[in-house]
């Protein structure tokens, strides 16, 4: 019996299994010495069921390992490759290179390169105007905060309008408590005086407020009431012996001071509470606590740009903050003229609206969607739009 020479020095068979992209698939039978230009070769007349007419046909495809995601080398053999019985091939046609492109498309692409132009002054105060309208939104606020309550001052109903307004203020602070959270602190141990505090001085974060409680649990003063809630028996005592325009002069002398004093209480009302986690963050970095407020406030608590702040050029300071607009500009003059805010002007609703957008400046919202505010707002907001074109 003779056995064939090519088979004796044959290297082992494999059975590959072979795929296709339109699903066919079909097992070749190859030894480990055969290449992979030659694997390739039979994949494609067996794919095409004859003779390979094209000579380009077969430097148009590859043979792809599936396990592995590698394309398989036409001049290594199966063996060099390192492929194993029953290994799962994908024979895939190349994609053709890209048509380099025409010279008109190349000539076209320059020209809209050149006449694709830097944005000119006008189109960067159109895309600006917005962002320059908040900047000086605080200082009209500011400004127009001082004429609304000196024409509030001549309405002989002030003071019970300011008591309502003042209302509304103790409301937001004394009845909105979260009373979860509170529950839990007091679950803690902790007194619910104390814990209510607590939870208003840091936001009614339940974390801030346990963590203030341990820090000032041998503090004298930790039971002491907040700013502006100390002074409301005063105030109404005082309010009682108002009687309308017809009033004396030392009435009237009493009124405007009770109004000093409301208003008064409305700031304190509003005054800047930092966030403690905040402060300890900027602190732990090596700013002194002073400037920490100070970033937290120009910042509206905002950790991460109040830590630029600290880092750059400090602007605006906190000073600025309570700078208003030049009086005699023809912004702020164009503002007083409008008969909207005119009107306005002489609702405690809106020097409320002021207050709060002064300090808490997300809070706009809220305010220009409201129906006496809105107004106002949109008013203010037009006024600078227009005089910002021209």
């Amino acid at each position: 019996m003779f056995v064939q020479e090519e088979k004796i020095f044959a290297g082992k068979v494999l059975k590959i299994h072979i795929c296709t992209m339109d699903g066919t698939e079909w097992l070749e039978e190859v030894t480990e010495d055969t290449t992979v230009e030659k694997l390739k070769e039979r994949c494609l007349k067996h794919h095409v069921h004859g003779t390979l007419e094209d000579p380009k046909t077969l430097t148009h495809h590859k043979l792809i390992h599936a396990a592995t995601e590698r394309v398989l080398t036409d001049t290594k053999t199966i063996a060099d490759e390192n492929l194993k019985d029953k290994d799962v091939l994908l024979l895939i046609k190349k994609r053709p290179p890209p048509t380099p492109p025409k010279m008109a498309d190349v000539s076209s692409d320059e020209k809209k390169k050149q006449d694709t132009k830097a944005p000119d002054k006008d189109a960067i105060l159109k895309a600006t105007a917005s962002l320059r309208f908040q900047t000086e939104l605080r200082k009209i606020l500011v400004s127009l905060i001082e004429v609304a309550q000196k024409l509030l001052a001549l309405n002989p109903d002030a003071v019970e309008l300011f008591k309502k307004a003042n209302a509304m203020l103790d409301e937001d602070e004394e009845d909105h408590v979260d009373e979860t959270a509170l529950q839990q602190l007091t679950e803690m141990g902790f007194p619910e005086s104390r814990a209510i505090k607590a939870l208003r001085l840091c936001h009614m974060s339940v974390t801030q407020a346990m963590e203030w409680l341990i820090e000032h649990i041998d503090d004298p003063t930790v039971d002491a009431p907040l700013p502006g809630q100390d002074s409301s028996g005063a105030s109404g005592a005082a309010a009682a012996t108002i009687t309308g325009p017809s009033a004396s002069a030392s009435a009237s002398s009493s009124r405007q001071d009770e109004l000093t004093e409301i208003f008064k209480r409305i700031r304190r009302k509003r005054e800047f509470r930092p966030d403690s986690r905040a402060v300890i963050a900027l602190m732990e970095m090596g700013f002194d606590e002073k400037e920490v407020i100070d970033a937290l406030r120009v910042n509206n608590n905002q950790q991460d740009a109040a830590c630029e702040w600290l880092l750059g050029d400090r602007k605006p300071s906190p000073e600025d903050l309570d700078k208003g607009i030049d009086t005699n500009s023809p912004l702020f003059q164009a503002i007083l003229e409008n008969p909207v805010v005119q009107l306005g002007l002489t609702n405690p609703k809106t020097l409320l609206a002021f207050e709060d957008m002064l300090e808490n400046p997300l809070n706009s919202t809220q305010w220009m969607n409201d129906p006496e505010t809105g107004p106002v707002m949109l008013q203010i907001s037009r006024i600078f739009q227009t005089l910002n074109r021209t």
